[in-house]
């Protein structure tokens, strides 16, 4: 008798997974990453990131045989295929469906001059209200790029792709892609429903070089004869979910509706808000784009914050204040100090420019240190908190926009894993915290069964997501919070003065 299988991948910039979630149960049944070390990223100049779209394809195909080998599977056992993968990137095919150059992949900052004469240009209104962002440092600024530094290049091209939209065509020989890649490359017009003409024409793209558009949820394509002899799968098996790893993340966790919260913590932070109306933050301090289950007719809008100073900052202090101790009973050293940290206040960006400040950039600080009175105990909790006030700074952004946040949806890790960091993000937030076991790579496979009709909606593919905690907010604390924060913010007011 035959598996009943979904496959997942999640293409990411340091590995691909692989994932094998059973139909029936929900259970993950195998699943497999390459490299097993952190992919190699060319950096030719400073600022620039590329990656070679065929070492995600290897990836892929290696993930895949080891997934396969452990579950003991074959490929007439998985029923559709899910694909997540690393946002705004730019590949470049020919007719052929030959990749002219390596992809400037998410972390490549050479195309923000183009975005920002675009935004000047353009006007921030026109922007703002039709694609809900400056066109940035995203996928149509880099193609901008291209187009100027190589124009021969830009000559051959045919289409343009996001990485997850490779990988769909090496699966099916289709090249296609969903709004939902169109809007995170800033190419979709939210008033207009339709591929942004007018920020096309500025750039001198022609329509055709988009793909053709198909649901993020249903048969995108199917696995081509090829790639079916190649992989181990079989022919016509349906590739029926496609998503950007931030909005996967959040059907990962079942957020799906507005005012629900998926958040991540680890080297950098994300909280990803579903908004069920057209808005925009006017500074641009957070990104707007279509959730996965936008559509012409239904708003579902995902709206990213990124604090890029997370993680990061709890792992300098880890190597440099509390290096003789692992991360749990650091967690505990914090927790012997109270809310607030006896004064001690640290600002956390210490990871390059932040977005939700305006892309200013400036740097960790430490502030209200006292030597007779503060030990390492007090910075490490300082830092946590630190972490967690920069969430709810970017939090009142969302709120402003709209969006009732009453529950934060998180996988069980990176921060997520310190009682003190949860306790602190949902007293200072006020909005309780739900832990759950998952990783993009399901929920990419979850997405491929909605899709395929296999789930008839999301609460079934997602009735199995195992809840392990649940964190409300300490109503003993939140005046003891509220004054930390309202401390913080001051802090931050006048570093940024």
């Amino acid at each position: 008798m035959n598996k009943r299988l979904l496959l997942g991948f999640d293409v990411g910039s340091s590995s691909v997974k692989a994932s094998l979630t059973d139909i029936d149960n929900g259970d993950i049944v195998a699943s497999a990453f390459f490299p097993d070390h952190e992919a190699p990223i060319k950096a030719v100049k400073a600022g620039w990131a590329e990656q070679n779209p065929q070492m995600w394809w290897d990836n892929a195909k290696l993930a895949l045989q080891k997934t396969m080998a452990d579950a003991n599977a074959k490929g007439e056992d998985i029923a559709a295929i899910g694909i997540s993968y690393q946002m705004h990137g730019l590949v470049c095919v020919d007719k052929n469906q030959q990749v002219l150059r390596d992809a400037i992949i998410w972390c490549d900052s050479r195309a923000v001059p183009y975005g920002e004469h675009a935004f000047e240009d353009l006007g921030a209104d026109r922007c703002l209200t039709h694609l809900l962002n400056s066109p940035g440092n995203f996928t149509a600024a880099k193609l901008a790029w291209v187009k100027e530094n190589e124009p021969q290049l830009f000559d051959s091209i045919d289409k343009i792709m996001l990485p997850g939209d490779y990988l769909a065509m090496r699966l099916s020989g289709q090249v296609n892609t969903t709004i939902g890649g169109l809007s995170e490359g800033i190419m979709w017009d939210f008033q207009e429903k339709k591929p942004a003409k007018f920020l096309l024409d500025y750039f001198g793209f022609p329509e055709d070089i988009l793909p053709t558009i198909v649901p993020t949820f249903g048969v995108q394509a199917t696995v081509s004869k090829e790639a079916a002899a190649e992989l181990g799968l079989k022919e016509g098996t349906p590739i029926s979910y496609r998503a950007g790893d931030q909005p996967n993340n959040a059907v990962s966790l079942n957020v799906f509706n507005p005012g629900e919260i998926a958040s991540t913590a680890g080297t950098s932070g994300v909280v990803y808000g579903v908004l069920g109306e057209v808005n925009y933050d006017p500074k641009s301090r957070v990104n707007t784009f279509a959730h996965a289950n936008y559509t012409p007719d239904l708003t579902r809008l995902g709206v990213l914050l990124c604090i890029n100073g997370t993680g990061i900052l709890n792992a300098w202090m880890h190597r440099n204040v509390t290096p003789d101790v692992g991360y749990a009973e650091m967690n505990d050293l914090a927790a012997t100090v109270p809310v607030g940290s006896d004064g001690v206040t640290v600002i956390p960006f210490g990871n390059g420019a932040e977005r939700v400040l305006e892309n200013e950039e400036t740097g960790c600080s430490i502030h209200g240190l006292n030597f007779n009175k503060h030990s390492r105990a007090h910075l490490v909790r300082a830092a946590q908190e630190g972490i967690v006030f920069s969430f709810c700074y970017g939090m009142e952004i969302m709120r402003a926009m709209g969006m009732d946040i009453r529950n934060i949806h998180a996988g069980k890790a990176n921060m997520f894993l310190s009682p003190l960091f949860r306790e602190a993000l949902a007293t200072t937030s006020g909005a309780a915290i739900e832990l759950y076991q998952t990783d993009g790579s399901a929920g990419a496979a979850k997405g491929a069964g909605i899709g395929a009709g296999i789930y008839k909606d999301h609460d079934e593919a997602f009735a199995s997501l195992k809840k392990l905690a649940v964190i409300d907010p300490n109503d003993k604390l939140e005046k003891d919070y509220q004054a930390a924060y309202e401390r913080w913010k001051e802090v931050l007011q006048k570093e940024m003065a």
